[in-house]
This record gives C-alpha cells, structure tokens and sequence, in this order.
C-alpha cells in the first residue's frame, strides 16, 4: 500500500481521470460538493460523425464549464500541487511513472475481487448476478489489484438496464469519495485486501451480445438490457432494444420463431418491445413486423 495515503490533509487537492459520462457524473458532484479537482485527464476530443466537428469528452465539457483545467497528457501533471489522483472509468491503464506523482484512488464499479476489468456492470448482468457494488480502491499496477478502502453493496433491479445500473453505482460512489475526501488520511487509513474468486470483465463485443434462441428467455433479457442485443432477421442484423421475459407456452415451436411479438427461447419466451431493423430507424415491434406477417408467413430471427 502506498505509504502516502494516511498523511493525505482533509479536502486533498486532486487531479480527476476520466472520460465518459459516469465519470462526468462523479466529476459534477465533486464540484457541487465543494471537492473540485485542480485538473482532469481526458481523452482527446473525437468525431462523432465523419463530417462533425471533434467533441470533447463528457469530462470535459464538465471542466470546461466550470473553469477547470483539461489535460490529455498525464505526464502534464508532473511538477503540479496535486496531492491525490482520483479515477472513474478512464478506460486506461496508468504507466508506472505516472503512478509515482502521486497516490491514486479509483471507483471501481463491481464487488471486487469479482469483475475487475473494462465491463464490471455489462458482466454483471450478464451473469445473473443477484447483487454487485462499488469499490473505492487504491490504484497498483496490476489490473483492479489495489486494496479496497470502502465498498457499498447494492441488488441488481430485476429488468435494470446497464446504463441504469451505472448510473446508480456512480450515484453511490460518488458520495462514498466525497466522504474520503473530507476526511482526508483517516478515511484510507485501513486497507483491505480483496479476498476471494478472482474473476475478469472483458470488454463487451458484438458476439456476447449476439442473441441465441436456442438458450432460456433469461439469457436474451439480460443482453438486451447490457444494450446493443442482436440477431439475424431475412439476412440482415436486428437490434433488439428492449425485450421482457414471459413464461414458456408449452408449445414445441423451433427457437427463434415469431408468435405474435414473441420469440419462442428454449426455454421460455421473449417479448420484443422496441427493434431496429439494419439501416432503419428504432420502432415498435409490430411496426416492423408488419410487412414481414403477411397472409400469415412465418417469421424465425437468428
């Protein structure tokens, strides 16, 4: 453990990495709470588009708005007043020498030692999880190794999507940083090791996401809530973007046929509420399938 934390002073003048907009959201309450950092590091601005203007990050546009210096460079910071470093999905691994400025801490957005990684929340749902939580934990160089100084535990709502489930966690993260940071060294004065299975969260691709009729309704639900579900439909790739379980209708129907607005699972069912059709636009599931049931032809998603 890093031996510069206990004699951190209350309110620490930090620098805060990050990029998306969980981080954003942690930056804001900071800031509310009286606990701006001197600087933040971000990512570089990016198109949206190919004929858009680069945009900031929702980090910057935080510290741009309130008068906070935006940096890309961490190596920017050395030679600075800062005495903490503060991280929330930055999204990149911090280089020895970067570690050395200064102490780091980080909101970690799982129950470690259990989905250290890039996707803590996606991974989470995708399991099943009953339950996951927030860690406040020193930053090493190991990925996710660092001790825990403070964690809060939290259910996972039946039917909560991934981004409602993110939002909630930084909502609870952020208030347990604010409380370290007023306290200053007392508050991460007793670090705990992570005890127990050690397991990782790899970033989400298109594959995890890809829905299998042929497995229980439960598994498709849980995709679709992670965000950026798919299947196959007459050649072309269907986004499912929302989606309710139901139960099994006792039929021997194949996996994937369409009933109505429900995909028979195996088992079980899946109720599409709102699809997106391959270069179309989101709609309601009976918009889409309305020029596909015609004279009662048969519909089957892959």
């Amino acid at each position: 453990m890093d031996r510069r934390f206990p004699g951190l002073p209350a309110k620490p003048r930090t620098a805060f990495f990050g990029s998306p907009a969980v981080a954003a959201q942690v930056l804001e309450r900071l800031i509310s709470e009286g606990l701006a950092p001197l600087a933040v590091v971000t990512n570089v601005e990016k198109r949206r588009n190919r004929r858009g203007a680069p945009t900031p990050t929702p980090v910057a546009e935080v510290a741009n708005a309130h008068g906070i210096a935006v940096l890309h460079d961490p190596a920017a910071l050395s030679g600075g007043d800062f005495q903490l470093g503060v991280v929330v999905a930055y999204g990149r691994i911090l280089r020895p020498a970067t570690l050395e400025l200064f102490p780091f801490v980080n909101l970690h957005f799982s129950l470690l030692p259990r989905w250290r990684g890039a996707a803590p929340v996606e991974r989470a749902i995708l399991a099943g999880d009953a339950s996951t939580g927030v860690c406040l934990m020193a930053v090493e160089e190991g990925l996710d190794e660092g001790d825990v100084f403070a964690v809060s535990r939290v259910p996972i709502a039946p039917g909560e999507t991934a981004g409602e489930l993110r939002a909630r966690l930084a909502g609870l993260g952020a208030e347990m940083l604010c409380d370290a940071l007023r306290l200053g060294g007392p508050a991460f004065s007793a670090p705990r090791p992570q005890v127990g299975e050690v397991t990782y969260a790899a970033k989400i691709g298109p594959e995890d996401l890809r829905i299998a009729f042929g497995e229980p309704a439960e598994v498709a639900e849980r995709q679709v809530r992670v965000g950026g579900a798919w299947c196959t439909a007459g050649g072309g790739r269907l986004k499912v973007l929302e989606a309710v379980t139901v139960g099994d209708r006792g039929d021997e129907r194949e996996p994937g046929e369409v009933v109505g607005d429900e995909v028979v699972c195996s088992p079980g069912r899946l109720r599409l509420i709102t699809v997106q059709p391959e270069g179309g636009r989101p709609m309601p599931t009976a918009d889409w399938l309305r020029g596909r049931a015609r004279g009662g032809a048969k519909v089957v998603l892959g």
